[in-house]
């Protein structure tokens, strides 16, 4: 089976305040810490385990995963297990990169964001760079917000033209036509990001090749979607998985409309769905935006 999996432990903390991110962010115990690095350990044990399967693996924390040990160590082993197409992760890129070196790096990838205000961004740049010379797979991105667009232009002046640098909708922030060619010219998808998507009855993936699992293994179809599947562990899940169409109204998160079916985004992205990188070259969306009904809002996204 190929099989596309999301994980969300409880690991809440993060080192950022982003006044813009809908995340609760709370300091986590020393208790909650352990609990979440006891989850993640037996996520990393059965998805080893799985050898007869094909896996692609996204941690989507709600914290900051990679200032923790014990998510470097689960990606740095997980990528070398040869079942394991690819293993990502969604990070503000503050942790150190240097065991990014004992990674296979053809498995591993980072999904990068950064945060104006949170980190200076000759840091953040700096770390860029270093992930560009380990030759490591990454996609640097930002929220477009217009207090952000001058840092998300240096960005693109700075960084290799080969590393997409992404533009997320701010949640609660209007785009006119004007202003979303402005970050258009930076992220040539960013009209999929503009306003969200029309989904309820529309196929998607989520539940049939691609699942959301939580700390306990509580599988779902998706994050978004809170009616449960079964469980990762005892293997309940496997005989709910089926082709389903999306029972809500909309999509405007990247990491859920990126696998409905209606959209072209697994030729877009082909091959870099999970890490969000597109395949070259990356097309530009020049038809009026009001000709763009699926366009979305991926405000909830790291």
């Amino acid at each position: 089976m190929d099989l596309a999996l999301l994980y969300r432990g409880p690991l809440a903390s993060c080192d950022y305040d982003c006044p813009y991110c809908p995340f609760a962010k709370r300091r986590d115990s020393r208790e909650q810490l352990l609990a979440d690095r006891a989850r993640l350990e037996r996520f990393t044990d059965w998805a080893t385990a799985q050898t007869t399967d094909r896996l692609s693996l996204l941690f989507t924390p709600w914290g900051e995963g990679l200032v923790r040990s014990w998510y470097r160590r689960a990606l740095t082993h997980l990528s070398h297990q040869p079942h394991i197409r690819r293993v990502a992760i969604q990070t503000n890129l503050s942790c150190r990169t240097d065991w990014i070196g004992d990674a296979d790096l053809d498995t591993l990838a980072l999904w990068c964001t950064y945060h104006p205000g949170q980190t200076p961004y000759d840091r953040f740049l700096a770390k860029c760079r270093e992930l560009d010379r380990l030759g490591a797979r990454f996609s640097v991105g930002i929220v477009g917000l217009p207090e952000h667009l001058d840092a998300a232009r240096l960005l693109r002046a700075d960084l290799p033209d080969r590393v997409y640098l992404w533009v997320n909708a701010a949640e609660g922030h209007t785009y006119d036509d004007a202003e979303a060619g402005v970050w258009t010219d930076l992220d040539p998808l960013f009209p999929y990001s503009r306003r969200p998507h029309a989904s309820a009855g529309l196929p998607c993936r989520t539940g049939e090749s691609v699942i959301s699992v939580d700390g306990e293994g509580t599988v779902r179809r998706c994050h978004f979607v809170r009616t449960e599947l079964g469980n990762l562990y005892d293997g309940t899940y496997r005989q709910a998985l089926r082709p389903r169409p999306c029972p809500l109204a909309t999509c405007d998160c990247h990491i859920g409309y990126v696998h409905l079916e209606t959209l072209p985004l697994y030729d877009v992205f082909a091959g870099g769905v999970l890490e969000r990188i597109p395949a070259p070259p990356v097309p530009r969306l020049d038809a009026p935006r009001t000709r763009l009904p699926l366009e979305s809002a991926a405000s909830r996204c790291p």
